[in-house]
């Protein structure tokens, strides 16, 4: 199945579910070394440069309790190959 990315990007501004638990989605980008990474759980998250500007979405690891793991990730938006296991298309 596949998504378009500005589905995705929306999806990413989601902070909290109604609830007001964190959104945990999947996501699996491409480095700008070219190396792939892929995030089993992850929420959005800040960045302290100019996320729009730059098609930057910040990206934070997390585990099952929504408690960040690794660093954060400024991910590429054009670099998204995969959100929650679907393809992503432009």
């Amino acid at each position: 199945m596949i998504i378009k990315r500005n589905l995705v990007l929306k999806l990413m501004e989601l902070k909290h579910d109604p609830n007001g638990n964190p959104v945990i989605y999947s996501i699996k980008f491409i480095k700008a070394n070219g190396e792939i990474v892929y995030l089993p759980k992850a929420i959005s998250c800040g960045l302290r440069a100019n996320m729009k500007a730059n098609r930057l979405r910040g990206v934070m690891p997390v585990n099952k309790k929504a408690e960040q793991t690794e660093h954060i990730y400024p991910v590429n938006i054009d670099s998204i190959i995969e959100f929650n296991g679907l393809k992503v298309a432009i």
